[in-house]
């Protein structure tokens, strides 16, 4: 997922529903997420409906792992801020170095959704 903001440099997939999967460069307790779009102010057609809507995100003790331990689930609102920050929800003690964002959907675009940036907060496991 790039570092930079301009519209159309994002991770995009075909359709409204898809995954990422990031390994960390270390296991952490997550506490939050954060989730960036760029504003409607800087998209050419005046929206974000490429934008990610209802997402979850899970934890996974490795990359081959079916089901992830759930860490909670959200809505990017396409009206708020273009950075949004979400704590983890379901509580758990377990630290993790692989973590999955799931998409489930988008804001009404029918051919795409956009990813511009996902970051993963927590604390260093000892």
């Amino acid at each position: 997922v790039q570092p930079d903001m301009y519209p159309g440099n994002c991770w995009a997939f075909k359709g409204s529903q898809g995954y990422l999967v990031v390994r960390l460069s270390m296991k952490i307790y997550p506490t939050a997420f954060t989730l960036e779009h760029i504003p409607k102010t800087l998209s050419p057609t005046g929206n974000i409906t490429s934008a990610p809507r209802n997402f979850s995100v899970y934890g996974l003790d490795d990359e081959y792992q079916e089901e992830g331990k759930l860490l909670g689930q959200y809505v990017y609102d396409q009206e708020g801020e273009p950075l949004q920050m979400f704590p983890v929800m379901e509580k758990n003690e377990d630290a993790f170095q692989i973590v999955e964002l799931r998409i489930f959907s988008n804001w009404g675009h029918a051919e795409y959704t956009c990813l511009y940036r996902f970051r993963v907060h927590g604390k260093p496991a000892e």
